[in-house]
Parts: C-alpha cells; sequence; structure tokens
C-alpha cells in the first residue's frame, strides 16, 4: 500500500516537475502573459492538493475500527484506533496528515450542531475546536488520545432534540432515557487526526465513520463526505448477515458504483475446528453470495475477512493466520482499484489543460513566425526597387495601421459590452445573490415547523439556485459568443489565426447541486409528516446543504472569474504582437528609406529571428511532449 501511493505521489510529483519545466519555457520565450501563468499555477496546485480519501461504513459493533487498525495500523504493534465491543466510534473520524499543522486530534464540540452552521463552515474556524497534541513516538500515548472519538457526556432529551440526536418516535431511542430524562451523547461532533503516517502523508484521507445511525442524523457524512469519497468499504458482519438498516443504508446512501467494496468481516466466527476446512470454506462462500444478492453488487464485490485476526497476523508475523484472515483480496482489490480510478480522472483533466494551454503557445509562436515571414517577405521584395517604391511601401503599413487602430476602437466598444456583461453574471452569481436565499430560507424555517411549509422551503432555495445558474450559463454564452464574433472578426480583417476563446459552462456545478437535492429528497422526500426531532434534524440538513451549495459558488465563482481573465487573453496577446509588428514594418521601411544599404542587415536580422522563433517552436512542443509522457507514463515506472 506504501509502494502503490509512493509511486502514485512520485508520478504527480514528475507531472508536476514537466509543468515547472514547461512554465519556464513559456517565460523564457516571453509568452507568460497573467491568464497563462494563472492557468499553470491552478493545475500545480490541484496536483499538489490531490487526495484519495476511503470511508468505512457500518453499524456499531461490525468492526470497522479494528479493519481500519488491520490494514493502516498494524505496523504499531497495538490497535491505534479504540477497537471493543459495542460502540467505540462516537464521531465520524478524519484522519489525514496535513504538514502545515503539529500532529494533533481537532475535535469539534457537540454543542456546534445548535448553530446554523455545518461541519465544513467550522473547518478553518481554530476558535471552535479543542486540539490536543498527539505523541508519534509513543503508540500507547497515541491510543489513549484517540480514545477522545469514544467520549460520551448526558444531556437532557430536550437538548439532545434540539442537537438532532434524538426522536421521541424512536421506540428504540425512548428505551435508552434514563430514570430522571437523561440521554447519552457524543461529545465531539466531528473529530481531525493529523498524524503523520507513510500513508497518509502521501494523501491518502481515511473516514472512519460512527454507526449507521449516524449516516442519517449527521448531514456532514451524508451529503458531503461519503458521496465524495473515492473508495467507500461497507462493513457486514459474517455472523448477523445482511440486515434490514444494512439494505436501506446501502440503497439510500452508497449504492454499488467504483469504489464501492463490501466487506464480510469477522469469518472468524465461523471457524471451527470440528467442521472440515471445506466445510467452512463453502458456508462462508454461500454468505458471499447471499450479500452480493440482497445489496444487488458481484460476488466479486464482495470480501470475506477477519479483520480481528488480520490485525494479530500482522502483529505476530503469522503468515498461516494472515491467509486464513483474507485481509490481503481486499488490500489488493483498494488499492488495484482506486489508484488507477483516480489516475484516470486526473489524467483526462490534465490532458485537457494541457491540450489548451500548448494550442494557446503554439499559436502565439506561430502568429510571430507569420509576422516574420510576412516582413522578410516584404523586405526581399524591395531588393532593388528604387526610393519610390519604398515610399509606396511605407504609405501602404501605414494604411495598414489605421485600418488596424479602427479595429482597436470597435475591440474597446466590446470590451464595454464585455464589462457589462461580467457585472450582470455577477448579478446571479455572486455570492450575495446565494446569502439572499439562504436567509429567506431559514426566515420560512423560523416561520413554519410544519411538513409542507419546511419542505416548500427548500424545494424554492434548490429552484432558486439552479435558476441563478441557469441565467449565469446563459451570460456566460452571450459573452463566448461576443468574443468568438470579435475573434473570427480580427482574424479576417488581419490575417490573424487566433485560437478562439476556451469554452466554458456551469453544467458541472449545476450537477452537483442537483445531487446535492437528490440526496435531500431521498432523506426527506418521501414521508408525508416529519415529526419534531426530524424538522430539527431537517434544519441541520439544511446548514449543510446551504454550506454545500456555498461552496459549489465560490469554486463556480473561482472558475468564472478565470475564465473571464483568460477569455480574452489570446486576443488581446495577438494584437499587442502585430501592433509590435507594424511599429517593426514601419521602422524598418523608413530607415530602408533614408538608406538603403541596411535593406541586407535588416534581412539577415530578420532570417535570425526567424530561425530563433522556430527553435521556440520545437523546444515548447518537446517540453509539452515531456508533460503528456509525464501524464500518460505507467505511475509503477514513474517510482
Amino acid at each position: 500500500m506504501v509502494r502503490d501511493l509512493e509511486q502514485y505521489s512520485t508520478w504527480r510529483q514528475g507531472v508536476a516537475a514537466a509543468l515547472r519545466n514547461y512554465r519556464g519555457g513559456v517565460d523564457a520565450a516571453g509568452l507568460l502573459d497573467a491568464a497563462t501563468a494563472q492557468r499553470i499555477d491552478r493545475t500545480l496546485a490541484r496536483l499538489a492538493d490531490d487526495k484519495l480519501s476511503v470511508a468505512f461504513v457500518a453499524e456499531f459493533s461490525r468492526g470497522k475500527s479494528e479493519l481500519i487498525n488491520a490494514i493502516f495500523f498494524a505496523g504499531y504493534g497495538q490497535r491505534i484506533l479504540p477497537s471493543a465491543a459495542g460502540r467505540t466510534t462516537m464521531c465520524p473520524t478524519e484522519l489525514l496528515y496535513d504538514p502545515a499543522r503539529p500532529p494533533s486530534i481537532r475535535l469539534l464540540p457537540i454543542e456546534t450542531r445548535a448553530a446554523n452552521l455545518s461541519t465544513s463552515d467550522y473547518r478553518d474556524d481554530p476558535r471552535a475546536w479543542t486540539v490536543l497534541p498527539l505523541d508519534v513516538t509513543s503508540a500507547g500515548a497515541m491510543h489513549d488520545v484517540f480514545r477522545q472519538v469514544s467520549e460520551t457526556r448526558q444531556a437532557t432529551v430536550d437538548e439532545a432534540r434540539r442537537y438532532g440526536l434524538y426522536d421521541p418516535e424512536d421506540p428504540d431511542l425512548a428505551g435508552t432515557v434514563t430514570a430522571d430524562g437523561m440521554v447519552e451523547i457524543s461529545r465531539w461532533r466531528h473529530a481531525i487526526i493529523n498524524f503523520p503516517h507513510p500513508l497518509l502523508e502521501q494523501g491518502l484521507v481515511i473516514l472512519d465513520t460512527p454507526g449507521l445511525n449516524a449516516i442519517g442524523t449527521e448531514p456532514e457524512l451524508t451529503l458531503n463526505l461519503i458521496p465524495h469519497a473515492h473508495a467507500v468499504l461497507f462493513i457486514l458482519a459474517a455472523d448477523t448477515g445482511v440486515t434490514k438498516s444494512d439494505i436501506e443504508v446501502w440503497r439510500e446512501h452508497i449504492g454499488a458504483g467504483a469504489g464501492r467494496m463490501v466487506v464480510l468481516n469477522k469469518i472468524d466466527g465461523m471457524w471451527d475446528a470440528l467442521r472440515p476446512a471445506a466445510e467452512v470454506d463453502a458456508e462462508i462462500a454461500r454468505q458471499q453470495v447471499h450479500a452480493a444478492q440482497l445489496l444487488g453488487v458481484a460476488e466479486r464485490q464482495v470480501f470475506p475477512v477477519s479483520a480481528h485476526k488480520a490485525l494479530l497476523a500482522k502483529i505476530t508475523h503469522d503468515a498461516d493466520l494472515l491467509e486464513r484472515s483474507r485481509i490481503g483480496a481486499l488490500e489488493r482489490a483498494l488499492f488495484g482499484e482506486l489508484i488507477p480510478a483516480k489516475m484516470d480522472i486526473v489524467r483526462k483533466r490534465l490532458s485537457e489543460d494541457l491540450q489548451a494551454l500548448d494550442g494557446a503557445q503554439q499559436a502565439m509562436l506561430a502568429a510571430r513566425l507569420r509576422g516574420i515571414v510576412e516582413q522578410l517577405h516584404e523586405l526581399k521584395s524591395l531588393r532593388g526597387k528604387n526610393r519610390n517604391v519604398i515610399a509606396h511601401m511605407a504609405r501602404r503599413v501605414e494604411g495598414e495601421k489605421k485600418e488596424f487602430d479602427a479595429s482597436l476602437f470597435r475591440l474597446q466598444a466590446t470590451r464595454a459590452v464585455f464589462t457589462r456583461l461580467s457585472t450582470e453574471l455577477y448579478g446571479t452569481l455572486g455570492m450575495d445573490v446565494l446569502r439572499d436565499h439562504v436567509l429567506q430560507v431559514r426566515g420560512a424555517m423560523a416561520r413554519s415547523h410544519f411538513s409542507s411549509g419546511l419542505r416548500d422551503a427548500v424545494r424554492v432555495f434548490f429552484a432558486s439556485v439552479q435558476a441563478e445558474l441557469e441565467e449565469s450559463d446563459r451570460k456566460i454564452a452571450e459573452i463566448h459568443g461576443m468574443m468568438d464574433a470579435m475573434y473570427r472578426r480580427f482574424s479576417a480583417e488581419h490575417g490573424l489565426a487566433i485560437t478562439l476563446p476556451p469554452t466554458f459552462a456551469l453544467a458541472k456545478y449545476r450537477a452537483e447541486i442537483a445531487g446535492v437535492e437528490a440526496i435531500y429528497q431521498k432523506q426527506f422526500g418521501t414521508a408525508t409528516l416529519l415529526t419534531t426531532s426530524r424538522v430539527v434534524l431537517m434544519e441541520r440538513f439544511f446548514d449543510t446543504i446551504a454550506s454545500q451549495v456555498k461552496r459549489c459558488f465560490k469554486a463556480a465563482n473561482a472558475e468564472t472569474e478565470g475564465w473571464l481573465k483568460v477569455v480574452m487573453a489570446p486576443l488581446e496577446s495577438q494584437i499587442r504582437q502585430y501592433r509590435e509588428q507594424l511599429k517593426h514594418r514601419q521602422t524598418s521601411i523608413a530607415r530602408i528609406h533614408e538608406a538603403t544599404d541596411t535593406l541586407e542587415q535588416k534581412i539577415d536580422a530578420f532570417e535570425a529571428s526567424g530561425a530563433a522563433l522556430e527553435q521556440q517552436k520545437q523546444r515548447l512542443s518537446a517540453l509539452a511532449d515531456a508533460i503528456g509522457h509525464a501524464i500518460h507514463t505507467d505511475f509503477a515506472a514513474a517510482a
């Protein structure tokens, strides 16, 4: 696992190094404008921040934490995450490594559920978290600190209902109330463990979830963490099989698909020294087939394992026990599918970025070369000509300059329209617009605690947000159409081979918000009536919905801003080059007019410039090819 992630990290570093070399080549060629630099920097930042997330989901007492210990932390010679009978992980727990922070565990108090903020909203607020240092030199000390994720406290029923953690209509929860009206709740809402483990240092993020009931009550899990995980391991217990709640959670929150695996844990409970091994294996195989049928997945997606025996075998170096635990098949499938699937996504995006980037640079160099070729043709045509012919040539260049200046006036008018449309675009896509929609929903929720009123408020919110994005898309299309026409006009009038402006749309953000709405509908759209606790839970869900949509809008704003900066850049770069070429032509012809003996010197100088540009073009092509080679290199070969 460490080797695979190191190889993947090495592959990313190789692509980043090739991209930085390309940037240096572009800069040396004098082509590094703000738009190009922004595009390269954004790609480098994505590569540097690339993460692989694996979520472990199950009902309590299925062995999630033990499985995480067995797969990732057996090298410490003991359990790192708390694992025992009953519930041990009481809050969603992320294990990751951020070198900017010291080793620690950050704990978000459960009381934050009373505010109109999601867990994501608190991530960058250090005041909200309780931070405990982590002694990475002592496995025992780390284990003691990690036990914080198991901490609980007593709360009144009203307090638990206010946090969306108690539903009086649920008969299972009613039995948990003590004689003095108290219930047990988690002390923490969320935990983030910053831990310099070799796998985490390579960009792996592990998500350990509480029991299945938390999937429905913790919006951050339902709307963000689990849907965005690159791999989800759904753990069942061989002794209990697939329960009704297992099926519901699988269908509503996980579902079959890429990176989704089912783990049939605790097969050691089926081992029996009084029965033939073949008979035990056949029974495990039947359980595997039965689980696959109930969940609607292929049998190869169900992995029978014994996490406990795998951990024990790794700690005691018992190869036979490790083989019987069957953990190896799960590990090979997890990393054998996870990393290549993630690489395919990254490769596709990088290839698209490279194509757009190199296309723009090659177009710029081609324009420079074309200008030099035209000037050379012009100068060579003056050989043996008298001063009247040269004067005529000067007048013709002056006429071209006047036509070009007239085009620039039209461009100024286009810029004014561009500015107006950009302002209108932010009138529908801006964060202020989203804030107003969120406030409207919260106001409607405060006025109505009836099921229909709450649902209507959220339905209107999603419809309004999608309408804003649709209107933004229309404005983007209008801007693109206007710029496309301007590009074509300049190309036709002045013979410029300009790469047309890049296309852009907000479709992926609209789809992302539609996905959030679909999850919300699964959670609250079918029931005809909502209990008081469900109303509180719906309000908590809306906090996370608002946070998700806000994050989506921020990303859309950032990408739109980048596109608006880039969309005019190729044309403006070509205009600057063309203006410089006209000046050079005027200067050259004027000097030749004054002293015809400089003509051959000018021709020699332009031929040398043309040769230098050809070399630059070849050098940039080679650097772009190096990026393409790095992108498509097999990651095992890159290590």
